[in-house]
């Protein structure tokens, strides 16, 4: 690569949490690009690894188009959910139907997901033929039910009647009505995981990630127990990796719509295009809050610079901490650094994600990797 001509960038970060959405870092990024090298032919492409971001990412692409519903979530009102269409296939996520930061945690028992079961039945009436499900930042523990029950299904207790809704509601069910359940789309559902947890268990999603949804330690033993009543009415695999994603959503729908679980990573590549940008560029550059061990291991930077080092371009990695060694030939710039310290990294992300892209620009002709 000469870097005196003009070069094919890539930028694909992930959002940088609580700071910057992957949107926001690549056109910070960029905007720094260009200042160095205003010759160069800069895309963005925002990543998400299938937890919250994910739809952000999907309608940054091209040929997505944005579609709302309005719900009514218990104790917030009314909220526009957002999702979205790529050619024939829905892309749904739930942190934007019922996801944490709308419900909060004022009721981890009584959360449920029934939003997005309404979202996911405008979908099919939309015609949708396939649908991509992503699961993370749920605020329930629910197995599912409340999405299946909106989609048609029912939860009786021994005497026949509804349920409670929630997590702990499922503490009384004794059958499940699947006769007005709504099919799936034809060409099937993936579910995106951000998470390998099974359902049930010490490592599953009650004891896991019910304490960060607000749920007490008896709580959590309830829940437990409630989703293995669940599990024992509905069958399935409850020990398959991700099964336990969104308070057991990813087991409901992989049980009762042969949903297919799957890394978030490299199916929202897929989606918007990622892997044939890449292979086209010259200099890739990708990004989270912060690298570290586990950035290889399946997460959105990892899996970024897999393709860059598959496609021979040069991988650069923006963070806002370089908390470990970066791949061999990987250039690497920390808003940390830059900065002059963590609080200003946070507080004016923007500021210094276009500080280290234009960096970045200018030294890449340097033939020792900065980190």
């Amino acid at each position: 690569m000469t870097p005196d001509r003009a070069l094919r960038v890539v930028v694909a970060p992930d959002s940088f949490k609580g700071s910057a959405t992957a949107p926001e870092v690549a056109a910070a990024v960029s905007r720094g690009w260009r200042r160095a090298r205003p010759a160069d032919v800069v895309v963005e492409i925002p990543m998400a690894d299938g937890g919250e971001g994910t739809l952000d990412a999907v309608l940054a692409a091209e040929g997505a188009t944005v579609h709302t519903l309005p719900v009514t979530l218990p104790g917030v009102g009314r909220h526009e959910a957002r999702w979205g269409m790529v050619g024939p296939r829905a892309v749904v996520e739930l942190a934007e139907c019922c996801g944490l930061p709308l419900v909060g945690t004022r009721d981890p028992g009584g959360a449920d997901t029934e939003a997005l079961g309404l979202v996911l039945a405008a979908a099919l009436d939309a015609g949708a033929a396939e649908v991509t499900l992503a699961v993370g930042g749920s605020a329930s523990t629910d197995g599912g039910s409340g999405a299946l029950r909106a989609l048609g299904a029912r939860v009786l207790d021994a005497g026949a009647c509804d349920v409670p809704r929630g997590g702990l509601g499922l503490v009384s069910a004794a059958t499940v009505d699947l006769a007005g359940l709504r099919p799936p789309p034809v060409s099937g559902v993936t579910i995106l995981c951000d998470v390998t947890a099974p359902l049930l268990g010490a490592n599953g999603a009650a004891h896991v990630f019910a304490p960060q949804k607000g749920a007490s330690p008896d709580q959590v033993l309830a829940l437990d127990h409630a989703l293995a009543r669940w599990h024992g009415l509905l069958g399935g695999d409850a020990e398959a990796p991700g099964a336990g994603a969104a308070g057991g959503t990813a087991y409901g729908f992989a049980t009762l719509w042969s949903a297919r679980l799957r890394p978030g990573a490299a199916t929202v590549a897929s989606l918007v295009g990622l892997p044939g940008a890449v292979a086209a560029a010259d200099v890739v550059v990708t990004g989270e809050g912060r690298w570290d061990s586990q950035s290889v291991t399946g997460k959105v930077a990892g899996h970024v610079l897999g393709l860059v080092a598959d496609a021979g371009a040069q991988g650069v990695v923006v963070a806002g901490d370089l908390a470990a060694a970066l791949p061999s030939g990987v250039r690497g710039w920390s808003l940390v650094d830059a900065a002059g310290g963590l609080d200003p990294a946070r507080t004016d992300a923007i500021r210094w994600l276009e500080v280290v892209g234009e960096q970045a620009a200018m030294r890449l002709g340097e033939s020792t990797p900065v980190s």
